[in-house]
């Protein structure tokens, strides 16, 4: 899969719980910016998807039409350049979203479950002809929405919902039998899916036979935003990360590189070994160059020591790009101009991919 890209804030956008891709001020996304994506060296695309208000009532829950036909026009875009796409279902387990649906804490899991299971079957069946190219991820960063240890039974139903997405696709027709599919843990955190948290890999009973039989075709999904006050805090305090830090001050007291490395050994040791590839689906680390003038140098840093220890440990990694440049931006590229903004990110994320 190489070097990855996320297309962050298009498909999973929403207009008052109504999808649209311009909604957080991106410009309509077209071909010539996945064609600069491609040509800056990303193999492997992440297209975040929500359906929210998208998705009609009961029973057939039905999903518009238009916007299926969207997604798979913006899939098309990388897919027939020859890229690996993933696409998911992304906003639909947010509680802050107006229409959100998927909620692990809810009383109504039975509505919730067949609803699932009837979008997951409509998206499976338009992308059943495509090869393996085209990866699907049950969800994204599905929890309660406390930053704690993991409750139950919201765990549990986070596991059926991915029990159900790699039935309902398996069963879908055309290449979905033998299709790689992507599944997360809670929140995405790398300790609560890879330590005694309540994670329960999916059973694939409906995989096609043409499989071979000691190969697995289920990913695990993971993100990484560590140490969140240099990847993620909006402000200027920690700006600086890795050993090659400069100011002590700037730099966190946790989540170096031995920290980095023993989270993808762990993913490792827990599923790569038994066979079960695992995609650091997200990370980087935001702008605050305008804190410290030096700060793009560690946000190189920071992403070649993820892409290097993810391809340690076995792990392909996927950029997060918001479309965001400038203060507190993740931004690779200028989407309206389709120009490269941090050319120095993207040289350490393809010169890690390279070793």
């Amino acid at each position: 899969m190489g070097a990855g890209w996320n297309l962050g804030n298009q498909l999973e956008s929403t207009l008052d719980g109504t999808p649209n891709e311009t909604a957080w001020g991106q410009p309509v996304i077209t071909q010539a910016l996945i064609d600069k994506v491609r040509a800056a060296g990303f193999k492997t695309i992440r297209i975040p998807v929500s359906y929210l208000r998208n998705i009609g009532p009961g029973p057939n829950y039905t999903i518009n039409s238009s916007w299926l036909d969207r997604i798979q026009a913006v899939v098309n875009y990388a897919y027939n350049r020859g890229m690996y796409v993933l696409i998911n279902m992304h906003g639909d387990g947010y509680k802050n979203f107006a229409g959100s649906w998927l909620i692990c804490d809810s009383s109504s899991q039975s509505t919730i479950r067949t609803k699932y299971q009837r979008a997951w079957q409509q998206i499976a069946q338009r992308f059943q002809n495509y090869d393996q190219r085209l990866i699907l991820e049950s969800m994204n960063e599905n929890f309660d929405g406390q930053y704690g240890r993991p409750t139950q039974p919201c765990y549990s139903n986070i596991n059926s919902y991915n029990q159900i997405f790699v039935d309902t696709v398996r069963r879908a027709g055309g290449n979905n039998g033998s299709r790689w599919l992507l599944v997360p843990g809670w929140n995405t955190n790398i300790d609560y899916t890879a330590g005694n948290y309540g994670f329960v890999l999916p059973s694939d009973q409906y995989r096609s036979p043409s499989i071979p039989s000691n190969e697995k075709r289920i990913m695990i999904s993971v993100h990484y935003y560590a140490p969140w006050d240099f990847a993620g805090e909006e402000n200027g305090q920690i700006t600086q990360w890795g050993r090659g830090s400069t100011n002590p001050s700037k730099k966190s007291t946790w989540g170096q590189e031995d920290y980095l490395d023993s989270q993808l050994k762990l993913m490792r040791d827990v599923f790569v070994s038994k066979g079960y590839p695992v995609v650091v689906g997200e990370y980087g680390s935001i702008d605050k160059s305008s804190f410290d003038s030096s700060n793009n140098r560690y946000r190189a840093d920071f992403a070649r020591a993820v892409v290097a220890t993810s391809k340690k440990y076995g792990a392909a990694s996927i950029y997060w790009d918001n479309g965001h440049n400038g203060q507190y931006g993740f931004g690779l590229f200028d989407r309206r101009a389709r120009t490269v903004t941090q050319q120095g990110i993207i040289n350490a994320i393809m010169g890690a991919v390279a070793g």
